[in-house]
This record gives structure tokens, C-alpha cells and sequence, in this order.
């Protein structure tokens, strides 16, 4: 079965990793970014003359601001960019469709041009400009906003960077001449223009592919997070005594007696506020950390690497030694259900509970889960919709076969704080919405502990396991090891 880009352009792994591009899925997007920090710190003078590239488009877009209002025709040009989803990164759990940079990115972006932006370029503390300082002012601007703005400044660098792997590697008919929208901007026609590429191409699309040394999963180096998580370390960073006296008192005065972690973060935000200052000697902190950013990054990426390249291409070989697992069931409930049954059984019986832990530690996360789920699907006739909407908020797939047959599926870990909430309301209340009274609801656990709770909801809630409601064992404790199993 293809899954990934090599397997699909009949390339070796080991080449496309030789070449130093990550081997993505074509299946799904995978949690991936981009991050302008690696590009920043690199050795490779290529990379820097990307980051410097970006800088001087960020100039240029505080200048126009600064030169009187932008028409929302420009606005939209300069400001607003689709997501580059030839890439296959990010967070689409069906196929690589994202959102892309709207309006809110773009409002976000042109406000701060002229305040947090307003010595860019010329900055006095940080040892050079970023675009992440973004993210650490404005709520909503996050990572994938990040990437997605970085991916589409150095959009012409990885076209160029797959075409040069793609005619050396790949059969050429399996390539075609594209015209690529915003390769690059004309500064004299302030204009972005297309280029004329020749890449890989399939289902009516061109693919990309991205350095892996430019990647890293979770958050980007410079991130909201650490500037809470790192605080004493900025504060200690401080040249200004003076400065650093005035910080700590004001810290100081709002951490209420017997601090819960809450709110000691909620302070942090406050004094941020109050002297935005940090800020900069918070990126440099990060700047003269960066060769650690390399390291976290690399490990990051060997850990996506094991569990959605290694482990799921286990999962495939499995589904594909059932040579009737894909045949049409005779309804979506039962589709899905067969679905579910067989995740359980990779996980709890065939070692597939390895998948969700990383040097023995359990990674718990939803969109693991999801993602393998997703996978099942592969060469079904049923459509597949992750993350339905209908108002009354997103339910994580919804599988349907025509307008009257649909099936909603609701994945959810044990140690989810509000899992009696959910279970009680949730899937019901996506039924209504989306029209169906069939659904299943999944519950991964990974301990005895999260297991007996679980069982407490339930037993309040009346539930009972079965077709509709599957509990999955990722616990390794109760697990015979290879040498005694038989």
C-alpha cells in the first residue's frame, strides 16, 4: 500500500532521507513545521539568506503600513497567503487542506508592524529580527500561523529544492511543468509573481518537499510557552539591575499567597504586559541558547519519525495482510466498528501499544489516534471527514455513504479532564447536529488507574462496552514481554 512520498514516486526511504528532505505522508498532513528559528541559527549560508529574506519582506510590509492605509485589495495580496499545502505539513487530519493566513492573521500582522514590529530590523537587544515575536504578543497567532507565513516566504527555495531531487530521482513521467504562484516577490512591481517549476505530480497537484533540518514538531523555538516557562532564567539574563529590580517587584506584587502554577503563569502574562521589554531580552535568552534548538528539533523529528513513519507502516503491512479489511461493509456503523476493533486488537494484542510511547514514556495525545484511524481508511469508497462542524462544535470523524447512512466517530484518552462531561453530552449532541443516531465512542488508557476511572464514569453514566463504546488498553505494565509471550 503507498502511503508515503517515496513510496508513491518509487524512491527509496534511504534516498530521499540521503538527500536530507523528510519522507512525508500523502495520506495526511503530519504535525509538522517549519521553523524560522532553525533558519536563523543554521550554518548553511542558504538557510540565513532565506531568514534575511524574510526579514525584508516584513520591512517592506511595516514601511507600507507606516505609509498611510493599505487598500484592501493590497492588504489582501501583501497580507493574506493560502496555506502552501503541497507540503503535506501541519494539522489537517483529512488529506492537506489547512486554513491558510486570513484576515486575522493579516490584522495581526499589519497592527503590530507599527508597535511590537516598529524597531524590526534594527533592533538594539536581540542579535537579529523574528518573525515569532508575533506569536508572543498576539493570542491566536500560533505556531501553524508561524510556519504557514515562513513556508510561503521561502516557497520559490522549496520548489527549487524538489526539483532538483525530482529530475535527478524521479521517472520523468512522473513529473510535470507547473507554474507555481508566489515563487517569489518583485519588490520593484511590489508584486508576488509566479515561476515555472518541474516537480512531482499527482491527483492533479505538484508535491514539495521540505530539509528536515528546517522542521520541528509541537512549538517553535521562540514560543509563547517558554517565555512563561523560562521566566526566572530571562529575569537572571537581565543586564539592568535597575530594570530587573522593577520587574521582579512588580512579579512579585501579583502572585497572590500560596501560588497555585495557574497563577504564577498569570502573572507572568500580566508583567510581560507591563514591560514588554522582556520580550526582547527573552529572544535574546533564546538566541544565545540556539544550538540547543537544533538538538530538541532533531529529536523531535526522530520521534515523528518512529511513530508515524515506522510504526504505521507496520500498521499498514498489517492491514494489508487482511486481504479483506477494505471490501465495503453493509453500513458505516459496521465500517467503522470493524475499524475501531482492529485498532484495538493491533494495540492491545499485537504490540501496537508501543506506538504511543517514546523512550518508555506514553506520549498522550488524541490526534495519534486519530491520525491511525484515519489511515484504516485508505482505499475505502466511504467519505471521510475529520473535524465536522455543524455548530454545534467539531466531532472528530464523521463517516457517511450518501445522505442517509453516517456514522460519527469521538476519540478521547482516559486521562482527559472533562471525559465524563464529553461522554455524558458530546457525540449526542454532534448527532442531533449532523443528523444520525449512530456513533462510537473510544476511550485510550494507559494505566490501571485511568482504567478504574474510567469504569467510575461509566458505572455513573450507565455506559456499557460494546459496539458503541470501546475501551483501548495502551498500558505496557500488564503487557507479557516478547521473551515470555507465546
Amino acid at each position: 500500500m503507498k502511503v508515503y512520498f517515496s513510496d508513491y514516486f518509487s524512491v527509496p526511504p534511504q534516498t530521499v532521507k540521503d538527500y536530507g528532505a523528510f519522507d512525508v505522508s500523502l495520506i495526511n498532513d503530519l504535525p509538522l513545521f517549519i521553523d524560522p528559528f532553525l533558519l536563523f541559527n543554521s550554518k548553511k549560508p542558504e538557510y540565513r539568506g532565506l531568514h534575511d529574506s524574510i526579514i525584508k519582506y516584513i520591512r517592506f510590509l511595516r514601511e507600507m503600513s507606516g505609509s498611510g492605509r493599505i487598500s484592501a485589495g493590497l492588504l489582501k495580496h501583501w497580507f493574506i497567503f493560502k496555506e502552501v499545502k503541497q507540503n503535506w505539513l501541519g494539522y489537517s487530519m483529512v488529506g492537506n487542506s489547512g486554513s491558510g493566513l486570513g484576515n486575522k492573521f493579516a490584522a495581526a500582522l499589519n497592527e503590530n508592524l507599527s508597535s511590537v514590529f516598529n524597531n524590526f530590523g534594527d533592533e538594539k537587544i536581540t542579535r537579529g529580527s523574528h518573525l515569532e515575536k508575533l506569536c508572543l504578543i498576539r493570542d491566536g497567532v500560533g505556531k501553524d500561523a508561524i510556519s504557514d507565513f515562513t513556508t510561503n516566504l521561502i516557497k520559490g527555495y522549496l520548489c527549487e529544492y524538489t526539483q532538483a531531487f525530482a529530475v535527478k530521482h524521479i521517472h520523468e513521467n512522473r513529473l510535470k511543468a507547473v507554474q507555481a504562484q508566489h515563487a517569489y516577490f518583485d519588490y520593484e512591481l511590489r508584486r508576488w509573481m509566479s515561476k515555472p517549476y518541474r516537480l512531482p505530480y499527482i491527483d492533479g497537484d505538484y508535491l514539495l518537499l521540505t530539509p528536515r533540518d528546517i522542521l520541528t514538531k509541537d512549538d517553535a523555538w521562540i514560543n509563547k510557552h517558554d517565555i512563561v516557562a523560562d521566566f526566572d532564567e530571562v529575569m537572571e539574563a537581565l543586564p539592568n539591575d535597575v530594570l530587573r529590580g522593577q520587574i521582579n517587584d512588580y512579579f512579585l506584587r501579583q502572585i497572590p499567597d500560596d501560588a497555585k502554577k495557574k497563577e504564577i503563569s498569570a502573572a507572568v502574562a500580566k508583567t510581560i504586559r507591563k514591560f514588554p521589554q522582556i520580550i526582547d531580552y527573552y529572544i535574546r535568552y533564546k538566541e544565545d541558547n540556539g544550538t540547543r534548538a537544533v538538538a530538541v528539533s532533531a529529536q523531535k523529528l526522530k520521534e515523528t519519525e518512529s511513530f508515524f513513519i515506522a510504526n504505521v507502516s507496520t500498521l499498514v503491512d498489517k492491514l494489508v495482510a487482511d486481504g479483506n479489511f477494505y471490501k465495503t461493509q453493509p453500513d458505516t456503523f459496521e465500517s467503522a466498528s470493524r475499524r475501531v476493533q482492529f485498532l484495538k486488537r493491533v494495540i492491545e494484542k499485537n504490540d501496537g501499544y508501543r506506538m504511543f510511547y517514546i523512550k518508555g514514556k506514553p506520549v498522550k495525545r488524541e490526534i495519534d489516534l486519530q491520525l491511525m484511524f484515519r489511515l484504516t481508511w485508505f482505499a475505502s469508497e466511504d467519505d471521510v471527514n475529520a473535524e465536522v462542524n455543524n455548530g454545534r462544535g467539531p466531532v472528530d470523524y464523521k463517516i457517511s455513504r450518501g445522505s442517509k447512512d453516517s456514522t460519527l466517530v469521538e476519540f478521547k484518552l482516559a486521562s482527559n479532564s472533562k471525559l465524563k462531561q464529553n461522554l455524558a453530552k458530546q457525540v449526542d449532541i454532534y448527532g442531533e447536529a449532523n443528523d444520525t443516531k449512530k456513533a462510537i465512542k473510544v476511550v485510550l488508557y494507559f494505566s490501571i488507574e485511568e482504567y478504574s476511572s474510567v469504569k467510575r464514569v461509566m458505572k455513573v453514566l450507565k455506559i456499557k462496552e460494546g459496539d458503541d463504546f470501546v475501551l483501548i488498553d495502551a498500558g505496557r505494565d500488564n503487557k507479557p514481554s516478547a521473551s515470555t509471550a507465546r
